[in-house]
C-alpha cells in the first residue's frame, strides 16, 4: 500500500499538512498556549486535527481559553504529552472561532471525529450537551512562515 492509497482511504477532504503543521498530523496531543490581557500565557492539552495548511479543535463555551483567545487569537502550540508537557518546539499561530452555520464548522466536526473517533465523536460532544455548554470550533492557522516559535 503506498501513501497515496492511505490518503484516498482517509476520505477526499484530507488535504496534506503544510511543512510547519506536518510534526501535528500524527500527533496526539498538543499544548496550547493562549494569553491573558496582562500577557501570562496559559497553556492547555489540547487534540489538533490537521488538513492542509490549517488545524482544527474544539472546546466548550465557558472555558477559560476560550475567553482568552477571544480577547487575543494569537497563540503558541507545540507537540505535548496528554498532560501537557511538552515534546517539541513551540510554533505561532492564529486562531478564528468558526460559524456553526457553515460548511467549514462541519469539516472541523468531522476532521476531529475521525481522528479521535472515540473522543470527539462520542465523549466530548456528550460532556458538552450534559454541561449544557455550546461546542465551538476553532480554526488553527501558522504564522511566521510555518517555522519554530522564536527561530
Amino acid at each position: 500500500m503506498t501513501k497515496q492509497d492511505g490518503c484516498a482511504c482517509m476520505g477526499a477532504m484530507t488535504n496534506p499538512p503544510s511543512p510547519g503543521l506536518a510534526p501535528f498530523e500524527r500527533q496526539g496531543a498538543i499544548l496550547l498556549t493562549s494569553y491573558k490581557r496582562d500577557g501570562t500565557g496559559v497553556g492547555t492539552p489540547m487534540n489538533l486535527a490537521v488538513d492542509g495548511d490549517h488545524a482544527y479543535f474544539r472546546t466548550y463555551g465557558d472555558a477559560w481559553k476560550a475567553k482568552r483567545m477571544r480577547n487575543f487569537p494569537e497563540v503558541e502550540i507545540c507537540p505535548s504529552t496528554w498532560r501537557g508537557r511538552p515534546t517539541g518546539p513551540a510554533v505561532k499561530a492564529r486562531v478564528r472561532l468558526l460559524d456553526p452555520q457553515t460548511r467549514e464548522y462541519r469539516r472541523a466536526e468531522r476532521s476531529l471525529t475521525r481522528k479521535y473517533p472515540l473522543l470527539h465523536g462520542l465523549v466530548v460532544p456528550l460532556v458538552h450537551r450534559l454541561k449544557k455548554q455550546r461546542t465551538l470550533h476553532y480554526e488553527l492557522r501558522l504564522t511566521e512562515g510555518d517555522g519554530p516559535a522564536g527561530a
